[in-house]
């Protein structure tokens, strides 16, 4: 009888911590069904009703949107072109950024301070804010450094920056570049300083270096902070509206106008979740190749 009186206790203790995580979680997990997963199924069952200019919206089953999207050319373009800055923005900040990291990473401790907080010092202010700076700076014949190119004589005409897929990569490479050097930055802090030396000592050029120790050791960062530049860059809305205007639209400023401004609510839908079903395809498929590649690093 005793045995049985004081296994029933434990019994009771271990039911007890088996459901304490499930409690501890279910607030969290209530807020992100909430928030995240109930709009989203609502916005994909969106994407499959019909619209009308005089009927409005209709809630049934059909794929017009779907159909739309897969056979427009405008589409199609829209969505290579969204990407294609995307790329061109993760390649410029991959480009920059590193060699920014590794700098910074070298510098001494209260120099490193201050040039860290230059380099995040960008995340406070408004992407509005930095983008208008670069229209001020560079748009038409009222730009400050266009100005100063042609009366310098370096220029004979306007540089090209507003409207342009020129301008979007460009103020989209300075508003992603703190992603990419934080994550490289990470990356460098499991670098030995050590090693370089050691390598110089053995007679190791600096170029050996860079490729041999430096690289292999700071590519999982280069490549995760490619993965949020790529993902921030193709999903961005502010730069892309206000650099490319209506005349050159991106994915999310395309749903943006058929939301707000054509009322097509389930065709801006459509394009909201083919963006999102992308970008997680490709954040998921870039993920698992950078953890089988280098597995011995993220160990």
């Amino acid at each position: 009888m005793s045995a049985v009186a004081d296994t029933a206790p434990q019994a009771g203790a271990d039911g007890r911590s088996a459901r304490a995580p499930w409690a501890l979680t279910a607030p969290a997990l209530m807020l992100f069904v909430g928030v995240l997963l109930i709009p989203l199924a609502m916005t994909v069952l969106l994407s499959f009703h019909d619209w009308g200019q005089y009927k409005g919206i209709e809630p049934v089953f059909i794929l017009k949107n779907w159909r739309e999207i897969a056979t427009d050319p405008y589409y199609a373009e829209m969505f290579w072109r969204t990407f294609r800055i995307a790329a061109l923005t993760t390649l410029i900040t991959a480009v920059l950024g590193a060699p920014e990291a590794y700098i910074l990473n070298r510098m001494s401790g209260r120099w490193k301070s201050f040039f860290l907080l230059v380099i995040l010092g960008p995340l406070l202010v408004s992407v509005v804010a930095r983008t208008l700076g670069w229209a001020l700076l560079f748009g038409g014949n009222n730009g400050l450094v266009n100005k100063l190119l042609m009366s310098l004589g370096v220029i004979g005409a306007p540089l090209r920056f507003m409207f342009t897929e020129t301008g979007m990569v460009v103020a989209l490479a300075h508003v992603m570049m703190p992603f990419m050097v934080l994550s490289v930055w990470a990356a460098l802090q499991r670098l030995d300083p050590q090693i370089e030396n050691a390598a110089l000592s053995l007679g190791a050029g600096s170029l050996t270096i860079i490729r041999r120790i430096i690289m292999p050791q700071i590519m999982p960062g280069v490549l995760s902070g490619a993965i949020i530049v790529f993902s921030l860059a193709a999903s961005a809305f502010a730069t892309p509206a206000i650099i490319g205007g209506r005349r050159l639209k991106v994915a999310a400023t395309l749903a943006y106008d058929e939301f707000l401004n054509t009322l097509n609510w389930p065709l801006g839908a459509a394009v909201a979740i083919l963006l999102l079903v992308a970008l997680v395809l490709i954040v998921v498929g870039s993920n698992a190749l950078i953890e089988r590649r280098y597995a011995e690093v993220f160990r």
